[in-house]
């Protein structure tokens, strides 16, 4: 594109297009970029991640060896995501038995659950499915980054494939590309699916986005994604006791457990549903936007305990019950040979009045 065609950015209270914003810098990553970069300590060594800096205060990391997923994010300075104990973990020390994916949870604003099992652990002609499946521990490949000039300013743009497969069994495939528009807080995700093997394959998928302090705390309130004033569906009793205040959150709790809500997604006109944690003494909000007619159902995950302190706000194809129960439930995708899928997935920060961040 001709640099006369490039739209402007809108950067640190400036409006500028590419060739003014070029005068001013000696190379574009010192207002926004994409940087690769390795870990080199502890479970996480090894694993490549790319940071992205969109400019105007967001900045998050993408795992690449872990599927693509999200790591840590900020705004403005301020940590949205909650980070587990475990910290980032290496692909290579995944235990796929029972709820062996719990070592190497580590948080971060996306983890992506699925493609063979999504929940509790499950079996299927004779194959044991861990908790949550296993596409958020593989390395993704074809790994790649690029700034893409529009006349509408400038997009950040991260690619990757992962492949889950086995022999003599399922081979899908996940293409992945992150978008974030230079000087906007919010990032897109969208995911192409295809069954590459050459028998129908069960699909399933959610998306874990993972919220904490000091976004989540006393102050902050849960709106959507179903109709106002409509609550949500509680897993068990441990959730129902807890159904008044879902929209609410306590401090941290000794001994909390973790209580489960099937919400019932409701489209805007434009086909887009919404779930929005704001903080007003905070000053912020999140939201999470996604297209019911591709995740039919959300589960909030609410787990304020001391440590794990945390809400799950979870766009999916399905519930939390696992591949067997959930085919009972006929909500399992089942996936052609040579069949897609398509699935869109928004977050946004945006400021809210309060005290301010």
């Amino acid at each position: 594109m001709a640099l006369e065609q490039e739209g402007e950015v809108r950067l640190y209270g400036k409006t500028l297009s590419g060739r003014e914003l070029r005068r001013r810098v000696g190379r574009l990553g010192q207002a926004f970029g994409v940087e690769s970069f390795v870990f080199d300590d502890g479970p996480a060594c090894g694993v490549r991640a790319l940071r992205v800096r969109a400019g105007g205060g967001l900045a998050f990391e993408v795992l690449a060896d872990r599927g693509m997923d999200l790591g840590a994010v900020e705004y403005l300075g301020v940590p949205l995501a909650w980070l587990s104990p475990n910290g980032v973990v290496g692909p290579q020390h995944y235990e796929p038995e029972g709820e062996g994916w719990l070592r190497s949870f580590g948080g971060g604003l996306l983890v992506t659950c699925g493609l063979q099992n999504v929940g509790e652990p499950s079996e299927k002609d004779g194959e044991e499915l861990g908790l949550h499946g296993r596409i958020s521990n593989i390395p993704a490949s074809n790994v790649s980054h690029e700034a893409v000039w529009d006349e509408d300013g400038c997009v950040l743009e991260v690619r990757g494939k992962v492949r889950e497969s086995r022999v003599f069994g399922a081979d899908l495939v996940l293409h992945r590309t992150i978008s974030v528009r230079v000087g906007e807080a919010r990032i897109r995700i969208e995911d192409t699916i295809t069954n590459e093997g050459f028998d129908p394959q069960p699909l399933m998928l959610l998306y874990h986005v993972n919220l904490g302090w000091p976004l989540l705390d006393e102050s902050a309130r849960l709106t959507g994604p179903g109709r106002p004033g409509e609550p949500p569906e509680p897993r068990d009793e441990e959730a129902r006791t807890g159904l008044e205040a879902w929209d609410r959150f306590d401090g941290p709790t000794p001994g909390f457990r973790e209580r489960v809500f099937h919400h019932r997604p409701i489209s805007d006109d434009a086909g887009w549903a919404e779930a929005r944690l704001e903080n007003p003494g905070l000053g912020l909000a999140f939201s999470v936007r996604f297209r019911p007619d591709e995740l039919p159902e959300m589960v909030q995950w609410t787990m304020t305990g001391e440590g794990t302190y945390t809400v799950g706000l979870e766009p999916a194809t399905c519930r939390v019950g696992g591949r067997a129960a959930e085919e009972a439930a006929g909500r399992v995708i089942q996936l052609s040979p040579g069949e897609s899928c398509r699935f869109r997935l928004e977050t946004e920060v945006s400021e809210v009045p309060g005290s301010g961040a």
